[in-house]
């Protein structure tokens, strides 16, 4: 054991590595380049395939030429939408994995090309001739909504779909949320003040670093191993088990670190294509992967937004009741989109306790890119409407905005618009709205001239989120040792950059005192082999993956316990695991060095007993339930994370250019682990919050065709843009969390929009209702607040 290695003396003084901020287990081979990722893989015979993607968002496939590509040198085949009569989904089965008689949006898959080499494939599909009749295009939700709108999935009552979504067929609605809670128009026929606000934005993308891609092969014996860039191994098996018809058990889902994900990964995407390629081709591996373009149009990306939201309220701020609408842009597939505005149903109030609500989340059909999980996954787009409100109902009262949101909070004992009880997990959001507004210095001011043309203002903004997940979600995971009696740990999780590995090392040294150094945890995940796993998703793993580690550690404790009781000749129950020894608890002198027992004992004559221990651990979520149809009544939400955030911006009025000084997030996580890699979490959220407020959106011409489809164009933070994060933590214990923690990965952005627009909307004078948030659109908000001097 080397000296580093912290161990249980006899005086019982021990060291915690929970709450330690150790480096991440993978940072050194990532800067360095050294991490393999799918892109990376290269296997004998491997071919390559190509896109052929829409130039158009709506139109009629009238015909597809393929000849010429059929015969250049080198192309194994070529495919179009007939050649693959399947409907994929992960909740509602409408996607044809290449476009079959429609497009639906621009740059949508509509042939595929095999070749030898990636060049011979690219040049493949500039040989292949589609003539398309143009239909008329769908550019919003509220448009798709219109009675005489398209319907763009005509056929949507044959889909199938899981039975928590409910799409109206004849309609372009692919999922609706009602809330009904209390008697919202009483309470505004009571209220003493209302406020109103529309808002909108439309879609983006998440812009990971690593572009999606799949490579598949079908073996002799029938097996389908995929290697794929995704969050979701388990679900990639399953949704191609029953949507393809290939039994799970013949399906291999191959999972190395992903280069970022956001949400974006968490789905399915290019596996059921690269699957049929290949089984198109004999079985050989088929490489399909994005170019960057694809990656930002033709692959899943952000949802949109359209909203409105009304608030009641008394005289003295309490806000009585709530009418919410929110349409979000699905694009031309459903994908994560119905979950998403499900999610954003549930939790339509935001952080407020309100008695009264009637709510509706609807996920709408348009011929926009469609959508797919985006970091937040729907609490952003509705935390930027319900703060908007806010600061109007705070306009309109003449109240400060931190006091009319302190006083409206939630807490615990209060009620979620779904009618769940906050029970004694909840945080303390009070005391993070009070941390952050300090942190800005919002009591000095939050308006300041700095001269006749530039402005300083700030904004704040409370928020929460719950994992959205199903009842049933699970985590497993197994625990073995080494000759040396260090620790090997599987599970299903993948490393999407979150740094989990380092997390779940911490868990379990902690568990058995030794030094996280001689935890070794399985950064692959192979879906025959691996632990089962939802999915690395919804800011859920290391609460529930780490409590199934540690249901595991405790499984090899018993174990370990079991062996050593007999050469030590004590009950089970007076041993104790630590530091590396199994010892009597009240005389930690008398006992055995691990490397003794975890894989067998051997007594002085060679007898043996025991053999290699193997802990096993498992979690699923406890007591949630589905939600009403009607009524929106349930317990959707595993454990609620709480935070506020504050932000102070410039803006020079002369042309809106800005720019964002501070950003301030305090959350209440329950207990940290790892410090560093919490704030890493939450500064990189705030980042993402920026870019997504202020620029990372695409535009649209008229017929749908979008205009920024490529770096150059689609605009993201850069170096050199970047504020003053600061980071604080209120740590409100969550009894049932790994060592009393709570997730913490996507809540850092989900204030973000409602803070911005809140300092840039007090900057130019002018309440700002729509995103993106440009030096364009500050400009002529700021002239407009002007009036006519404007024009002079």
């Amino acid at each position: 054991m080397s000296n580093t290695t912290h161990t249980a003396d006899h005086n019982g003084d021990r060291r915690s590595w929970i709450g330690t901020s150790l480096p991440r287990k993978d940072g050194p081979d990532k800067v360095r380049g050294r991490i393999r990722y799918t892109d990376d893989t290269r296997l004998p015979g491997m071919l390559y395939a190509a896109l052929l993607t829409s130039p158009v968002a709506h139109a009629r496939i009238d015909s597809i030429d393929t000849e010429s590509a059929r015969t250049l040198r080198g192309v194994r085949g070529v495919f179009t939408g007939d050649d693959f009569p399947f409907l994929v989904g992960l909740y509602l089965g409408d996607k044809p994995p290449l476009a079959r008689g429609l497009v639906r949006y621009f740059g949508e898959p509509v042939a595929a090309v095999v070749a030898e080499d990636e060049r011979t494939a690219l040049e493949a599909i500039h040989r292949i001739a589609v003539r398309y009749s143009d239909l008329p295009v769908v550019r919003s939700p509220r448009e798709a909504l219109a009675p005489d709108a398209p319907v763009i999935h005509p056929d949507m009552a044959d889909y199938a779909h899981i039975p928590a979504i409910l799409p109206e067929p004849g309609s372009n609605v692919g999922h609706r949320t009602r809330l009904r809670k209390g008697d919202a128009e009483a309470a505004f026929a009571a209220a003493d003040v209302s406020v109103e606000g529309e808002y909108e934005f439309p879609p983006g993308d998440h812009v990971a670093m690593e572009p999606r891609i799949a490579i598949a092969e079908v073996r002799s014996d029938g097996q389908v191993v995929i290697r794929t860039s995704t969050q979701s191994p388990y679900g990639v098996r399953a949704i191609m088990s029953r949507c393809l018809g290939i039994p799970t058990g013949k399906i291999t889902i191959i999972a190395g670190p992903v280069g970022g994900g956001f949400g974006g990964k968490a789905g399915i995407q290019l596996e059921p294509l690269a699957y049929l390629l290949s089984r198109s081709v004999g079985g050989a591996p088929v490489r399909l992967a994005n170019t960057r373009e694809q990656d930002l149009v033709t692959s899943p990306g952000a949802p949109g937004l359209q909203s409105r939201v009304a608030l009641a309220a008394r005289a003295d701020g309490t806000i009585i009741g709530a009418r919410i609408e929110y349409l979000f842009d699905s694009g031309g597939y459903a994908d994560y989109a119905v979950n998403v505005a499900r999610a954003a149903g549930y939790a339509c109030t935001g952080p407020y306790n309100i008695p009264n609500v009637h709510a509706d989340s609807l996920s709408v059909y348009t011929n926009h890119p469609f959508a797919t999980a985006y970091r937040g996954f729907g609490h952003i787009e509705m935390s930027y409407s319900i703060e908007r409100t806010i600061d109007l109902l705070a306009e309109k009262l003449g109240m400060d905005p931190v006091e009319l949101r302190a006083r409206n909070v939630i807490r615990l004992g209060d009620r979620t618009p779904s009618n769940d009880v906050l029970d004694e997990n909840t945080g303390d959001l009070p005391e993070c709205l009070r941390r952050a507004a300090a942190l800005i210095g919002w009591d000095e001011g939050s308006v300041q001239r700095i001269d006749a043309h530039t402005v300083r203002a700030k904004g704040v903004s409370c928020y929460w989120k719950a994992p959205a997940i199903p009842t049933f979600t699970d985590a497993a995971a197994m625990i073995s040792f080494n000759e040396d009696a260090s620790i090997n740990v599987v599970t299903g999780a993948v490393e999407i950059g979150q740094g989990i590995f380092t997390g779940i090392s911490q868990l379990v040294a902690e568990k058995f005192g030794i030094h996280p150094e001689r935890v070794h945890v399985v950064d692959e995940t192979i879906t025959d082999r691996s632990m089962h796993d939802w999915t690395t998703a919804a800011s859920r793993t290391l609460f529930m993956v780490g409590r199934a580690v540690l249901s595991a550690a405790d499984d090899a404790v018993a174990q370990i316990k079991r062996v050593a009781s007999a050469p030590l000749r004590c009950p089970e129950e007076d041993l104790e695991v630590y530091g590396g020894r199994v010892f009597i608890r009240d005389v930690p002198s008398h006992g055995l060095p691990l490397e003794e027992v975890v894989l067998g004992f051997i007594y002085p004559n060679g007898n043996a007993v025991g053999g290699p221990i193997v802990g096993r651990g498992k979690y699923i979520a406890r007591h949630l339930t589905s939600i009403d149809p009607q009524t929106g009544e349930g317990r959707p939400g595993l454990e609620w994370t709480l935070g506020a955030q504050g932000v102070e911006v410039e803006v020079d009025l002369r042309d809106g250019r800005y720019r964002v000084l501070k950003s301030a997030c305090v959350m209440d996580v329950g207990q940290v682990i790892n410090p560093a890699l919490a704030r890493g979490q939450v500064v990189g959220a705030m980042a993402m919050g920026v870019g997504y407020t202020t620029r990372e959106s695409f535009a649209f011409d008229s017929r749908g065709r979008v205009q920024n489809g490529k770096l150059r164009d689609f605009k993201i933070v850069r170096f050199g843009e970047h504020p003053e994060y600061l980071v604080d933590f209120v740590e409100t214990p969550q009894r049932d969390g790994p060592y009393n923690a709570r997730g913490l990965g996507e809540q850092g952005i989900v204030g973000m929009p409602g803070a911005l627009a809140s300092a840039f909307s007090r900057a130019v004078g002018r309440q700002l209702m729509q995103l993106p948030i440009t030096p364009e659109y500050l400009w002529r908000e700021a002239r407009a607040a002007e009036g006519p001097r404007s024009a002079g």
